[in-house]
């Protein structure tokens, strides 16, 4: 899940692998695969950053246990 800020400041975890598109209005309206949506402060490329970084955390922590389970 990555974090993220809506308009009003709040901030909020998101389910990443739900999300469908990113429409690039003034702000960020991102659009869930059920068709809800969220508009938030970060950018696109701020969102995917996010994305990217959680998911190479997520392969870490993977690798990590494969290597301990193998010895």
């Amino acid at each position: 899940m990555i974090q993220l800020t809506k308009r009003n400041g709040e901030r909020f975890l998101l389910n990443h692998q739900q999300i469908q598109c990113i429409e690039m209005i003034p702000e960020s309206k991102i659009v869930m695969m059920n068709r809800d949506y969220f508009i938030v402060k970060e950018s696109p490329e701020q969102i995917i950053r996010r994305i990217t970084e959680y998911n190479a955390k997520v392969q870490d922590v993977h690798r990590t246990l494969t290597i301990e389970d193998r010895r």
